[in-house]
């Protein structure tokens, strides 16, 4: 294996060990926040995308990147939150094509019980992951970019 070779093979090891943590952290995230609140990660992601904007809304195409989906699979999730009275769409008054979705009093009430929970699984989760070799270097530079004042600057 020449040296291009052992550069690629330690980009591929690290991407399978990002997705290896990722994959750990969705599947115990997903399990606690259904059991406590009936809600999947990427509606959280949704929710909680929402609650950090001012005045609590955003325009679709923001929250299809926010949630990392496509258009279609935003607009679905979208309407599935908003027949659970979790948030709302309007028309945005300076661009008639824009559509807003904004979170709901019921929206940030479920934001706000569901937070906990999630933070607690994420932080298992994590501190599981530790005591896995592979794992434990990832979770160790997540910690360390937490303490980055840029990531306490953006809380």
């Amino acid at each position: 294996m020449g040296i291009h070779d052992d550069a690629a093979e330690i980009r591929a090891s690290g991407w399978r060990t990002l997705a290896a943590l990722h994959g750990l952290i969705d599947t115990a995230l997903e399990r606690a926040l259904q059991a406590e609140h009936q809600l999947s990660v990427v509606e959280y992601t949704v929710l909680d995308a929402l609650s950090r904007q001012d005045g609590w809304h955003m325009r679709m195409q923001q929250l299809a990147r926010a949630a990392a989906l496509s258009s279609s699979a935003t607009t679905r999730l979208v309407t599935r939150l908003e027949d659970r009275g979790l948030l709302s769409r309007y028309l945005c008054a300076d661009d008639r094509r824009g559509i807003y979705t904004e979170l709901t009093s019921r929206g940030r009430e479920l934001l706000q019980a569901a937070r906990p929970v999630h933070d607690a699984a994420l932080e298992a989760t994590l501190a599981k992951a530790t005591e896995t070799p592979e794992l434990a270097p990832l979770v160790h530079a997540l910690e360390e970019l937490e303490l980055t004042p840029a990531a306490s600057a953006t809380t």
